[in-house]
C-alpha cells in the first residue's frame, strides 16, 4: 500500500512508545535515591521488556493527545500539556517504542496575557490536541486554543528555534483537534477541525460535533475557504486525514453511548470513546462510508482506546498510537500512549487483535515490537542541575517569571526566588470548581507563579527525591516539594513573621499542619506513591527519613495527572529563595542508560 500521510507524502508513517532517559546526579554529593546509581538500562513493567516485546501502555505517563511524523528513520511526537510552559512537547524515537524528550514547540504561552506569571488564569486551556507535519523543509505544528482559536508555528529544525504563532481561525468558528493534509496530485492543502455546534445549521439534524475540511494556502499559514461539512458524530474529534491507494481516509475518535443515562466522558462501563473510520474512494469531501475499528476490549479496566494516529514502518507493516482516555476509576497518571498492530481486511483497517471476531479489533496488553535493535530508553526524570539551561522534562505551571529563577546564580542548583502570591480576587488564579477536583479556591498555590514540575510515570509505585538548601529563604515565605494534578499536596518550609523556619504539609483544602523547627540549611524531602495512594518524608541528613502529613489521595483533574515538582512564594513580598541541588524518581517502568 502506498500511503499519502496527512501531512506530506510518504511511504512510512510512524508509530511510538516509551522512554526515560536519567541524568547523573552529582557524584561528589551524597544520593538520598531509593535505589543505587543504574549504570545501565533497565526495563520495567511497561514499555519495552528488552526481550524484542513491549507492554502497553508504552509512555505510561501524561502525554495526552498525540500527533507523530517521520523523517527519515527518525519518529517525531507531540502532545498537548494546556497552561502549562513551555507548551507542545516534543519527543523522538527511532523503534516507536522508546521515545525521548527533545524540545518544545512554544518557548512560551505568548499569544495571551492569562497564560502569563502575573496573571495565571489560564488553567485547562492553551495548548490542546496539535497535528505536526513536515512538507517541503519546514516544519508545521497546527493546534487550536479553545480561549482563542486555530494557529500554527513553524520551524526549519524540529527542535527549533519555532515561530511565533500564526492565527488562523478565530474561536468562534472551531472548537479542538486541527489535522491537516497535502496532495501533491492536484497541489491542494487541507485541514479538518472539529467545529463541534459552532456553525451548526438547523438542517442538521444529526446530534454530535461537526467536523469540517477546509482549504489552505499552500504554504500551510492561510485559510481560503468557509470550510465543508464532512462528518456529524457523538464526540466525533481528533481527526487525521490518509490517502492509501487512491483512497481517502479519516480516522475520528466518538462516543458510542451503551447507557443514554449519561452523557459522553462519564463513568459508565456500557459507554465507550471507539475509532471510527471515514472511507471514501471519490474525493476527500466523500461521500463517506463508515466502520468502527478499535473499542476498549478488556485489558485496560474499562478505559477507552481511542484518538491516535496511523502510521507505517520500514517493512511496511501497520501501526497506530492511541492514548487511554480519563473513563477510570484512578487514572490519576493522566493519558497514556498504547501502540497497537494494525491489519487490512477488504480495505478497512483493524486495530488491535479482534478478539472477539466482530470486525473491531481491541487493545493488545503485549506484542512484538516494531523494530528491534535500539536500546532501551525513556524521556529524563532525574536531573542534578548541572546544565545552564532546564531539562526537557521540566514545566512551569503557566509562563514562569524568568527572572526569579537560574541555573546559573548558583551552578549545579536551581534557585527559586519567591514573589507575592497573586490577588484571590476575579482574573487571578483558576476557577477551581472547574480545573481540580477539590473546592480549595483559596489556596495560595494555584496563584503562585514558578512552580516547576514533571509528569509521574507509571501506576503502581515510584520514589522521588529532592535535596534543598533553604539557607535563602525570607519571613512569609513557602518553598519546597508538590505533588498536582487535580488536587495538591505540599511538603515543605515555612518561614514566619520572626524569622523561623518550620517544616509544614498543606492539603487540597489548604489547610496547614506544621512541624517541627528547623535550624539547619539542608532538607531532604521525598515522596512515595503506591498507585494513587502517596506520602511524604523528610530528612535533614538524607539518610534519616521521617514520615510527615496523611496518606494523601492523588488524581487526575481537567485534563492534567498527577505531577511532580518545587514551590517557592512569599505571602506578603518578593523575597527569599530556596535552591534545589538535585532531583532523582525511581517508578515501575523502563530507564535508559546513564
Amino acid at each position: 500500500m502506498k500511503i499519502y500521510h496527512s501531512k506530506f507524502i510518504k511511504i512510512f508513517g510512524c508509530t511510538f512508545t516509551l522512554m526515560v532517559l536519567a541524568c547523573n546526579s552529582k557524584p561528589e554529593k551524597k544520593q538520598a535515591a531509593p535505589s543505587k546509581e543504574i549504570a545501565k538500562a533497565h526495563t520495567g513493567s511497561w514499555g519495552d521488556q528488552g526481550d524484542g516485546t513491549y507492554v502497553n501502555p508504552i509512555l505510561n505517563a501524561d502525554y495526552p493527545d498525540s500527533d507523530i511524523e517521520q523523517v527519515g528513520d527518525t519518529y517525531y511526537m507531540i502532545t498537548s500539556k494546556q497552561h502549562m510552559s513551555p507548551g507542545m512537547p516534543i519527543l523522538e524515537s527511532k523503534d516507536m517504542v522508546n521515545w525521548t524528550n527533545v524540545g518544545h514547540v512554544f518557548e512560551s504561552l505568548s499569544w495571551a496575557p492569562e497564560y502569563n506569571w502575573d496573571r495565571m488564569n489560564g488553567y485547562s486551556f492553551g495548548t490542546w490536541a496539535g497535528d505536526l507535519a513536515y512538507h517541503e523543509g519546514t516544519w508545521y505544528c497546527y493546534q487550536i486554543d479553545y480561549q482563542h482559536g486555530l494557529m500554527v508555528a513553524t520551524a526549519k529544525d524540529i527542535k527549533g528555534p519555532w515561530s511565533k504563532p500564526i492565527m488562523m481561525l478565530p474561536k468562534s468558528e472551531v472548537l479542538d483537534d486541527p489535522a491537516v493534509f497535502w496532495d501533491e496530485e492536484t497541489h491542494k492543502a487541507y485541514v479538518i477541525i472539529n467545529t463541534a455546534g459552532k456553525q451548526k445549521e438547523s438542517s442538521n439534524t444529526i446530534e454530535g460535533n461537526e467536523n469540517r475540511i477546509y482549504e489552505m494556502s499552500w504554504d500551510g499559514t492561510k485559510i481560503l475557504d468557509e470550510g465543508k461539512l464532512v462528518y456529524t458524530g457523538m464526540g466525533a474529534e481528533a481527526a487525521k486525514i490518509y490517502k492509501i491507494d487512491g483512497t481517502w481516509y479519516i480516522f475520528l475518535a466518538q462516543w458510542t453511548m451503551g447507557d443514554m443515562s449519561t452523557k459522553p466522558g462519564v463513568k459508565n462501563p456500557k459507554n465507550d470513546r471507539k475509532q471510527i473510520v471515514l472511507r471514501s474512494k471519490e474525493s476527500i469531501y466523500g461521500p463517506y462510508e463508515v466502520k468502527t475499528v478499535l473499542e476498549k476490549g478488556t485489558v485496560f479496566n474499562n478505559r477507552s482506546a481511542s484518538q491516535g494516529g496511523l502510521m507505517q514502518a520500514q517493512d511496511k507493516s501497520w501501526w497506530y498510537m492511541h492514548q487511554l482516555i480519563q473513563n477510570d476509576d484512578i487514572p490519576f497518571q493522566g493519558r497514556p500512549q498504547c501502540l497497537e498492530p494494525v491489519t487490512w481486511v477488504d480495505g478497512w483497517p483493524i486495530i488491535g487483535v479482534d478478539e472477539d471476531n466482530d470486525g473491531i479489533g481491541e487493545p493488545v496488553k503485549q506484542y512484538k515490537k516494531p523494530i528491534d535493535g535500539y536500546p532501551v530508553a525513556a524521556p529524563s526524570s532525574d536531573d542534578d542541575f548541572s546544565s545552564t539551561k532546564l531539562g526537557f522534562q521540566w514545566e512551569w505551571n503557566h509562563n514562569p517569571r524568568n527572572s526569579h529563577w537560574s541555573l546559573t546564580e548558583r551552578p549545579g542548583w536551581l534557585r527559586l526566588k519567591a514573589s507575592k502570591v497573586l490577588p484571590n480576587e476575579k482574573g487571578y488564579g483558576p476557577n477551581i470548581n472547574e480545573w481540580t477536583n477539590n473546592d480549595g479556591s483559596d489556596s495560595d498555590f494555584w496563584r503562585a507563579n514558578n512552580t516547576v514540575s514533571q509528569r509521574i510515570m507509571g501506576i503502581t509505585t515510584g520514589t522521588a527525591v529532592a535535596k534543598f538548601d533553604v539557607s535563602g529563604m525570607k519571613p512569609h515565605q513557602l518553598a519546597g516539594f508538590v505533588r498536582y494534578g487535580g488536587v495538591f499536596n505540599l511538603l515543605g518550609v515555612e518561614v514566619d513573621g520572626q524569622g523561623k523556619k518550620h517544616l509544614f504539609y498543606m492539603d487540597p483544602m489548604a489547610k496547614k499542619t506544621l512541624g517541627p523547627e528547623i535550624t539547619g540549611n539542608e532538607l531532604y524531602v521525598r515522596t512515595s506513591n503506591n498507585s494513587n495512594q502517596a506520602t511524604y518524608e523528610y530528612s535533614f541528613d538524607g539518610e534519616n527519613f521521617k514520615r510527615f502529613g496523611p496518606t494523601c489521595t492523588i488524581a487526575f483533574g481537567k485534563w492534567t495527572g498527577d505531577r511532580l515538582g518545587f514551590f517557592s512564594w512569599n505571602e506578603k513580598e518578593d523575597a527569599g529563595y530556596i535552591d534545589v541541588d538535585w532531583f532523582t524518581y525511581d517508578y515501575d517502568g523502563p530507564k535508559g542508560a546513564k
